[in-house]
């Protein structure tokens, strides 16, 4: 297979960072290719140039299929057939199904009047290439955060396709839709259509791409097919550092519990949920997307109040009837989408990693200390591995998975003793996975209670002490992480 685009010299500078360093890239035709690395390392900005979204310095060239470019616009991108699919999406929630699929479609008439029948068919066509099954009059709005993210993937199937790009296109899928994903890849390979694939889950790489190109601190590190490749050795080589992880040390006698619910029940989302959560202990809770995971730790955290059963805090009953409430108590929440529930894009960095303790910041006249604060942060930065240019910077410059870990960070600031994950390393490096890893193990050997929520069966099984299974807003299983805990999930609920 002859390249279909090939890309030399290409660099990027941002004030007080080198986003890019010479990187030369290929492709081939129907090439499935995975693009791996670090956050901040430059996956997003190499994407983003050839998308025609960031401009590379003088000297770049960008060769497709034969024709020379310096630098693509949006539009040149679009012409020759490119379409990604970002770790954020880009849907109108207002609109239905069929309409954000078929809405670049819209111009290929000069009529002003849609023509609805040939929506429908076009986006009908693309669904069906990756299976997806829901009704296309739906609005978008009121679809899961998955269920978005496949409306996202299946909306660039409509017109001239050429080069498919999916950034963390899984994050928010099950394994079940990460095979429907997988089988649209493998047929739109059939019809000579390019994927290009970034993603931190290992298995997905091995699983999917018939070439890996590492890159870290903005520079290729090397392009390797899978066969030689493990995870160790990738790990090493997005890193720079090798690591293991370690499960979280045993609870020593019977603290007690911190947290605690009996029979919590909220119509049509989950039903007479009773768990609990002794001091110092790390609680994962998995299961299939939709199973009422976010809704009961919403319900938890005060913002999704139960139609009836009891919240118990310290052994004492609690109405927590709103999250500041839930924040008195000492409860503490990371949600699982962080664009609208975590972090204020437009706002700088320091504002964001500060907000949840802004009080800890005036003094008794009144006044901000800008000092402490902007030392407290930068702190917060550190502790997480953060990679940013300036906390004064606004927070949409940040890598996706450096937004999470702000997130993490500010709720962290407020010195919870009951914790709520959703999702926690969603968007986030194998080596940063680590470092948060590691971090809810410390905060819960000095008592802090954690709740992590995950479909990722190995990371609720290598970080927690129990692990319980939701399905259909119910909890349904329990077990202790053993040597044969991902067999016996997989074999019990098709979970892994």
């Amino acid at each position: 297979m002859e390249n279909f685009i090939t890309m030399r010299n290409i660099c990027k500078n941002y004030i007080g960072v080198q986003a890019l360093k010479d990187v030369d890239f290929s492709l081939r035709h129907g090439e499935i290719h995975c693009l791996v690395g670090g956050n901040g390392s430059g996956k997003s900005t190499l994407i983003k140039v050839l998308s025609g979204v960031v401009k590379p310095e003088p000297g770049a060239e960008i060769i497709i299929d034969g024709k020379v470019f310096s630098h693509l616009s949006v539009q040149d991108s679009i012409d020759q057939g490119i379409r990604v699919i970002y770790q954020d999406l880009a849907l109108f929630p207002n609109l239905s199904i069929k309409e954000n699929i078929a809405f670049f479609l819209y111009g290929e008439t000069k009529s002003p009047i849609v023509d609805w029948k040939m929506v429908d068919q076009r986006a009908r066509a693309a669904m069906e290439i990756i299976g997806l099954t829901i009704n296309p009059d739906r609005k978008v709005g009121s679809l899961t955060i998955a269920e978005q993210q496949l409306v996202e993937i299946t909306r660039s199937l409509v017109g001239e396709l050429k080069l498919l790009i999916l950034d963390e296109p899984t994050a928010s899928l099950t394994r079940k839709e990460v095979n429907a994903l997988f089988e649209a890849i493998y047929k739109l390979q059939e019809r000579g259509i390019s994927s290009m694939f970034v993603s931190h889950k290992m298995n997905e790489i091995f699983e999917i791409a018939e070439k890996v190109t590492v890159i870290r601190d903005g520079e290729i590190i090397g392009v390797y097919p899978p066969a030689e490749l493990d995870d160790e050795k990738l790990v090493f080589l997005m890193t720079g550092k090798s690591f293991q992880t370690e499960p979280p040390e045993p609870i020593q006698g019977d603290p007690g519990n911190i947290l605690e619910t009996r029979a919590l029940t909220k119509a049509g989302e989950f039903e007479n949920v009773s768990i609990s959560v002794k001091k110092g202990e790390i609680v994962g809770i998995t299961g299939l997307l939709g199973a009422g995971r976010t809704e009961l730790a919403l319900s938890i955290f005060g913002m999704n109040h139960a139609d009836s059963g009891e919240i118990f805090i310290d052994g004492k009953k609690q109405d927590i009837s709103s999250n500041v409430v839930a924040r008195k108590l000492g409860i503490a929440y990371v949600p699982e989408d962080r664009l609208s529930q975590g972090v204020i894009l437009d706002q700088p960095i320091i504002e964001n990693l500060t907000v949840t303790v802004f009080d800890k910041f005036v003094d008794k006249f009144g006044l901000m200390n800008m000092k402490k604060r902007r030392s407290e942060a930068g702190q917060m930065v550190d502790d997480l591995l953060m990679k940013i240019s300036s906390l004064d910077a606004p927070m949409r410059t940040l890598s996706g998975g450096n937004q999470q870990k702000g997130v993490l960070a500010k709720w962290l600031a407020t010195e919870p003793k009951i914790l709520i994950l959703d999702e926690p390393t969603v968007g986030i490096d194998v080596y940063a996975k680590n470092s948060v890893y590691e971090l809810i193990k410390e905060l819960a050997k000095e008592g802090m209670g954690i709740i992590l929520i995950s479909d990722e069966i190995l990371e609720v099984l290598s970080n927690c002490h129990r692990v319980l299974v939701m399905q259909q807003g119910q909890i349904v299983y329990e077990l202790t992480p053993g040597p044969d805990s991902a067999d016996e999930l997989l074999e019990k609920f098709n979970l892994a």
